[in-house]
């Protein structure tokens, strides 16, 4: 492990906790030091903002590495959970769970789980249809096109659905489109977690296949690298940490797309494990910064994720035209 991996991990977790602090001395209230540990007045605002600091790392690291995994089996620096239609399609997935199920009582817990299972069954069975399509374009920035028109798609679909939504639906649909960080509940925290521990315990087995598979099909089929099992996994990964934040924070844009783009720029990107870590390292202090910003200004996190995303992701693209 090298001296300035080290260092990047040393100030990423330091500017981690910095935020960490600066999160939960955000809001309409001035909290005191035991407001979070003491039954007050306050406590409820306090919980509410460990909360919001809790989801914000859980997306920090999840969304990222979705994108990172994305990026490095397509071999394509605009792959990401947006761009290729995944955040479209779960969240089509999700406008059909809250259209259709307003009238059906279920305790919360349930609700949080059949919210969570409707977003990531959408974002898998669009993945296993990118990777069927994907063998037969011998360009795979086609890819990005293919994923443009099925988001375009997802998106008349969803439009369709508000069109003939009941009021009381069409608020909680729009509510939840907003990213309202501030409205996860424990209990979602609790589910997320589960189902983001689970994405990273089969992120960690893709990792060694994937150095093979950056170097070639032949070499890593040299190396014993089960490319189908691969395959799979990618798929199951990418799906639960994408899918999993979009079902409680709605479609966050573009973070998993720019992430990975400025790790590989600070540290050599062809050491995957290194790079995974500060992915996450990375992804958890702007995901902070982007909540700090959102308490402050009252802009949804996903409008915010877009202002700041969009001209990265042009400026990518004409350096890689210029190169």
């Amino acid at each position: 492990m090298s001296d300035k991996f080290k260092i990047l991990c040393s100030v990423l977790l330091l500017a981690i906790l910095l935020a960490m602090v600066i999160n939960l001395n955000t809001g309409f209230l001035s909290l005191n030091f035991q407001d979070f540990f003491t039954e007050s007045s306050n406590s409820l605002i306090a919980e509410i903002r460990v909360n919001r600091v809790l989801v914000m790392l859980l997306a920090g690291i999840s969304i990222p590495t979705s994108g990172f995994l994305m990026q490095e089996y397509f071999q394509n620096p605009l792959a990401g959970p947006d761009i290729l239609g995944i955040t479209s399609v779960a969240s089509l997935s999700v406008a059909f769970y809250i259209f259709f199920s307003y009238n059906i009582v279920l305790p919360d817990f349930l609700q949080n789980t059949f919210l969570s299972l409707s977003a990531i069954i959408g974002s898998m069975v669009l993945m296993f249809l990118l990777l069927s399509v994907s063998s037969r374009f011998y360009d795979k920035s086609y890819l990005i096109i293919f994923g443009f028109l099925v988001s375009a798609f997802a998106g008349a679909i969803v439009s369709l659905l508000q069109f003939y939504a009941e009021n009381q639906s069409l608020k909680n649909y729009i509510l939840w489109s907003f990213g309202a960080n501030n409205m996860v509940s424990r209990n979602q925290i609790y589910v997320l977690s589960v189902l983001i521990f689970g994405g990273l315990l089969i992120c960690f087995r893709t990792i060694k296949p994937l150095i093979g598979n950056s170097l070639g099909v032949s070499y890593a089929q040299s190396l014993g690298v089960n490319l189908n099992q691969l395959k799979i996994l990618i798929i199951v990964s990418s799906s639960l940490l994408s899918a999993s934040v979009t079902a409680f924070l709605g479609p966050i844009l573009f973070i998993g797309i720019i992430i990975p783009h400025f790790c590989r720029l600070i540290y050599n990107p062809s050491k995957l494990w290194q790079q995974w870590i500060l992915n996450m390292l990375l992804g958890m202090c702007i995901m902070l910064i982007f909540s700090i910003i959102a308490e402050k200004t009252q802009i949804p996190i996903n409008v915010i994720s877009s202002i700041f995303g969009i001209p990265v992701i042009l400026m990518m693209l004409l350096r890689q035209n210029k190169g």
